[in-house]
């Protein structure tokens, strides 16, 4: 099962839990925003207590990490409020010290958060992949045009990171005081969202306060929106954000499916025509049951590289159990071997 719809959840009226999972217990508390419970994926907020510390190590899952407030210092590096890092899978990071204690955002990307100790990273880890950046002053805000069509005049993104493979992004958005947004979208990607500051509104969910978030999958309308005094967010995408426009607020994302596929065929008839096509042999994907990608004739070698390998390849023979529960009252547990 994938994540679920999560909208409005405000994690501020949830009380944190102590973590504790192999190699990842003391010092450490959460929130569970959202989670896969076949895979352990997970959006969290954590509180380190203060004098926590963290040898080095790596995770077998992506990691993203966005401080809130404190600072937490890995290595030479002083993560302080608006600090983000992207940590890929393998990547072994150096000690950590809390001296006063700090809130932060995490996501694990790939499976459930898990620690191995050692100062040397995986031999498939995709090093340049690594960013660590203050996000608040090492990066600047463009208009919305950063997306496709653009959204209206008032909202600005700052993109922290994107993949050039799956065009994934990590970004921060504003809307300035009294923007306004009269459409409604929907997108063909899973779309999350924390509100830092500030209270946005929209008409499907109502008011989505400071503490506020969600996790929404693809093709589900959402719009149209309002801030009256403005808010700053942490928005993240698994693939590309396309904005499709319209005013029907009561079609259902199995229409504004076939409404993206009508979308695709007028752009892009042949590809279209292509992938519907039923003559057994061209499908773009790998054997059945396979994850492996289909095959590039330009780059017949890309499936073996690292950044597109499954992240559950790395070898990870460790034992995890932990359960999560969710302000509805239900208890996720997950195992693996």
């Amino acid at each position: 099962m994938a994540r679920p719809h999560i909208e409005p959840f405000v994690e501020l009226n949830e009380d944190f839990k102590k973590l504790d999972l192999p190699k990842l217990s003391g010092g450490m508390h959460y929130k569970v925003m959202s989670m896969d419970t076949d895979t352990g994926a997970c959006s969290l907020k954590m509180r380190f207590d203060g004098g926590y510390k963290r040898k080095p190590g790596m995770s077998y899952s992506d990691m993203e990490m966005f401080v809130l407030n404190g600072a937490i210092k890995i290595g030479d590096t002083l993560c302080r409020e608006g600090h983000y890092m992207f940590v890929p899978a393998g990547y072994a990071l150096p000690a950590w010290e809390v001296d006063q204690g700090a809130e932060a955002l995490v996501f694990y990307n790939d499976s459930e958060p898990s620690f191995e100790e050692g100062d040397v990273s995986h031999p498939l880890c995709l090093k340049e992949g690594y960013i660590s950046l203050n996000s608040y002053e090492d990066a600047p805000y463009t208009s919305g045009s950063i997306v496709s069509p653009s959204t209206a005049t008032g909202l600005f993104l700052k993109m922290l990171r994107f993949d050039p493979l799956t065009e994934a992004m990590t970004f921060l958005y504003t809307m300035a005081p009294e923007y306004i947004q009269d459409n409604i979208s929907y997108h063909d990607c899973c779309e999350e969202s924390y509100h830092i500051w500030g209270t946005s509104w929209m008409m499907q969910f109502g008011d989505l306060p400071t503490g506020g978030y969600f996790w929404r999958p693809p093709y589900i309308n959402h719009g149209s929106f309002r801030s009256k005094y403005g808010c700053i967010a942490l928005g993240r995408t698994d693939t590309k954000l396309h904005n499709y426009f319209h005013y029907n607020p009561w079609s259902s994302p199995d229409e504004n499916k076939l409404r993206a596929a009508a979308h695709f065929y007028r752009h892009r008839p042949q590809l279209y025509k292509w992938v519907h096509s039923d003559d057994g042999h061209n499908h773009p994907h790998g054997p059945v049951g396979e994850l492996t990608p289909p095959p590039d004739f330009q780059y017949p070698e890309y499936a073996d590289e690292a950044h597109v390998k499954n992240p559950h390849d790395l070898p990870h023979n460790e034992h995890h159990h932990h359960n999560h529960s969710h302000k509805h009252g239900h208890d996720h547990s997950h195992e693996s071997d």
